[in-house]
């Protein structure tokens, strides 16, 4: 049904109330594969919203009482629907994104494993009753879904984070509103059919998009509605600031998971072969164009130009100068990395990988660039790039590496390479970020470990039994006996 409703369709239509739903207007697609128009989107209007939640407002009635069995039996169809047509899945996203096939299939197959893992976390929401003050008086608390969640996520890993975006809050008992992203909502809308093929009630998820002149309007309209109870956004920081903005005028709960900036630190003791391997990845997957992408890489004096030798070997074998290059998502990312490259050598900073002045056959294509010599002058060392740029930085102490490290707004991911256990854990515990990777790469994302940053990378967890504690509230019952 999902390939269907989007593939043959000009404009892909919204999801409502368990059917497609179509807006009086639209908005073009664009493809940063051909440049040109894709297809068309819905766009929502203030009618189509209040349409949305309602519908949401109304299945949250039933599905807030059904059994945990049910959900999960729902949730484990779902992951067998996306596993089974996983190659059609990923020609959807790879053509509405321009991110490579190989990169699809990882989002489905993760997208797959975050709903078998919710799914089996699901019967152990339980209330509790502890012992009370009064041997008369007994007490139960118990755990309660919210209501009506808006979930937002973006377009650069649109499986995985419209999965984790919904999930979470239809497992506890909650119902959603899916605010699709403008670049990828084909893709979600084929998500969402999945849940639906696998027999989740009329109302429960929906999903809507908007063009970026309604942008705010819609966001608004949706954060206020009385029907809405919490919000969980993905995306940037600047964005984000205004999510939970809005949610703090309502006294609405907020989960946001933002930018980052991510540091490795490469130790003097660190395998280098290994540590030159996962900053390639952890740089240049994607493009870049990953929450968690490595940015800087924060390498000790000593043992600086073997490194730079083993990275930049590295990266030239996994991303060839003659093989394709990265699609971005538009030619405003291409753009903005190269003006970021273009500041910092005009300060001094030296490219020593790439060239930012190529072009390419497409607007949208960059090639990973390696810069060094960044200094805090320079606009790379504050900006979160989102593309195929990573800056380095030498240090020889301690001391000096954690001073780069948390010298940022962000706080998301990061990696520390050692072959010493102890140091590793010293520099983790001082890195002020959501998750600390030793001997692994900044990119690091599971069902079972709970995902979210800190400081401007935002709040709240997603994932594991921490993340599926975020949908459901506590109420307290008493009675004498």
């Amino acid at each position: 049904m999902f390939l269907e409703d989007t593939q043959g369709a000009h404009v892909v239509p919204f999801f409502i109330n368990g059917d497609n739903y179509n807006p009086k207007r639209a908005f073009d697609v664009i493809s940063p594969i051909t440049g040109k128009v894709a297809h068309r989107c819905g766009a929502a209007s203030l009618e189509d919203v209040a349409a949305a939640v309602d519908a949401a407002a109304t299945a949250f009635k039933t599905w807030r009482k059904t059994t945990p069995s049910h959900r999960r039996d729902i949730f484990l169809k779902a992951a067998e629907i996306l596993q089974q047509n996983k190659d059609d899945l990923a020609k959807i996203m790879s053509n509405e994104t321009g991110g490579a096939l190989p990169w699809a299939v990882f989002n489905i197959n993760t997208a797959t494993e975050l709903i078998k893992d919710i799914a089996s976390r699901i019967s152990a929401i339980e209330a509790s009753f502890p012992a009370l003050m009064d041997p008369n008086c007994s007490g139960i608390v118990l755990r309660e879904p919210y209501g009506v969640v808006l979930s937002v996520a973006p377009w650069n890993a649109p499986y995985i984070l419209a999965t984790r975006s919904i999930a979470g809050p239809v497992a506890a008992g909650n119902t959603v509103i899916l605010k699709a992203s403008e670049f990828s909502p084909r893709t979600m809308r084929a998500l969402v059919s999945v849940f639906h093929e696998a027999g989740l009630p009329n109302g429960v998820i929906n999903m809507i998009a908007h063009d970026r002149d309604t942008a705010a309007e819609i966001t608004t309209a949706l954060i206020s509605n009385p029907h809405v109870k919490k919000i969980n956004f993905t995306g940037s920081t600047g964005v984000g600031r205004v999510i939970g903005r809005l949610a703090g005028e309502h006294l609405k709960p907020v989960i946001l998971e933002l930018g980052g900036k991510a540091p490795a630190i490469v130790w003097e003791d660190a395998d280098l072969d290994v540590a030159a391997q996962q900053c390639a990845l952890g740089a240049f997957l994607n493009g870049g164009q990953i929450c968690m992408s490595t940015e800087r890489i924060i390498i000790h004096k000593k043992i600086k130009r073997q490194f730079l030798e083993k990275l930049t070997a590295t990266v030239n074998g996994i991303f060839p100068s003659d093989g394709p290059a990265h699609i971005l998502i538009n030619e405003i990312a291409v753009k903005r990395n190269k003006a970021l490259v273009q500041d910092a050598t005009s300060k001094g900073a030296t490219v020593i990988f790439g060239d930012a002045s190529a072009l390419e056959s497409r607007n949208a294509e960059l090639r990973p660039i390696i810069v060094d010599k960044v200094t805090s002058d320079m606009d790379i060392y504050k900006t979160e790039s989102f593309g195929p740029t990573v800056s380095l930085y030498e240090i020889e102490t301690e001391e000096e590496a954690l001073e780069l490290a948390n010298d940022t707004e962000y706080g998301l991911t990061s990696a520390v390479f050692t072959e010493d256990l102890r140091r590793g854990l010293r520099f983790a515990r001082e890195i002020d970020s959501g998750a600390v990777h030793i001997n692994n790469m900044t990119v690091h994302d599971e069902s079972a470990l709970p995902h979210g940053g800190s400081k401007a990378s935002g709040f709240g967890r997603f994932n594991s039994a921490v993340g599926l504690d975020e949908w459901v509230k506590t109420k307290t019952i008493t009675f004498r006996n």
